[in-house]
């Protein structure tokens, strides 16, 4: 049986992950799984046939080193999915300027260099609006990530600029359908659509990862839907094995949020034969 690595990180246990799921779909297609953290140390890589980047969900706190273990992945022969060049592409949230470029419909975005208080207001009059959501362009989970409101973001000064400080960044206006109406989240394995979910955040809050109690649902995404996906999935450098496209409805259509390539939830819970679709997608991959 050949080896694949499930790469993930060294402790799950503040996270909710599906990645064992993978283990008998795989299994059943050829491929023997070994789950290893990107942070072990004096791993042979070359000893397994091919590492695919899952739960490795703090990659956000040493993004360098990150990219270098995927670069000793790459090197070792093993093959490496999603590829170090589209991890490099895809680990800065900056990559959307060009995905507007090609034609998506991205949300409206200020893109920062650096993180000045003094600005704040400037980016609610920008927007005209009174709710603005501030992050870093390389994060993950929602980490360091503010909803701001203009009658009370004063309260936060200390906490933004200890946060955000030597950071890139990006502003946008706060979504209401978020709350209103959720985030839908559409997945491909090998550029073929898969399955499709839609993520609601708990009563107060904006963010839909489970972590934050976020509620998620399988659903049937219309043609709209699918469509604003497919148009996104286009503008991907190279084929990839798996893509997650996160939309939401801005201003009478669906927006994307963001394309995730190289760590996404791909929520195999929500949909019975999702494993199975991506290991076969997997397996027909390495042939």
């Amino acid at each position: 049986m050949k080896k694949c690595v499930i790469l993930s990180m060294d402790t799950l246990d503040e996270f909710v992950t599906y990645d064992k799921l993978l283990d008998q779909p795989m299994a059943e297609c050829g491929w023997q799984t070994h789950h290893v953290s990107w942070r072990k140390k004096n791993v042979d890589w070359s000893q397994f046939e091919a590492v695919i980047i899952r739960s490795t969900w703090d990659y956000q706190e040493d993004a360098e080193s990150f990219m270098q273990v995927l670069a000793e992945i790459e090197n070792s022969g093993a093959v490496l999915l999603n590829s170090h060049a589209i991890a490099e592409w895809n680990i800065n949230k900056n990559y959307l300027r060009e995905v507007e470029q090609k034609g998506a419909k991205v949300i409206p975005t200020i893109w920062l260099e650096t993180f000045d208080y003094s600005l704040i207001e400037n980016y609610f009059n920008h927007f005209n609006t009174q709710q603005i959501v501030i992050k870093p362009t390389i994060s993950a989970n929602s980490d360091n990530t503010f909803w701001l409101k203009r009658e009370d973001y004063h309260q936060h000064k200390k906490l933004l600029e200890a946060s955000l400080r030597n950071r890139q960044l990006m502003v946008q206006p706060f979504i209401p359908a978020i709350v209103e109406q959720g985030e839908y989240s559409l997945f491909y394995f090998a550029g073929d659509f898969s399955h499709c979910i839609l993520k609601t955040p708990k009563s107060g809050d904006f963010r839909v990862q489970e972590e934050h109690g976020g509620l998620l649902s399988s659903i049937d995404p219309n043609e709209e839907l699918l469509t604003a996906a497919q148009k996104a999935l286009k503008t991907i450098p190279e084929k990839v094995l798996y893509a997650r496209i996160d939309l939401v409805q801005f201003q009478g259509q669906y927006q994307l949020m963001e394309i995730e390539l190289i760590e996404p939830s791909l929520y195999f819970n929500l949909d019975k034969i999702a494993a199975t679709r991506f290991s076969k997608a997997f397996a027909k991959w390495m042939n």
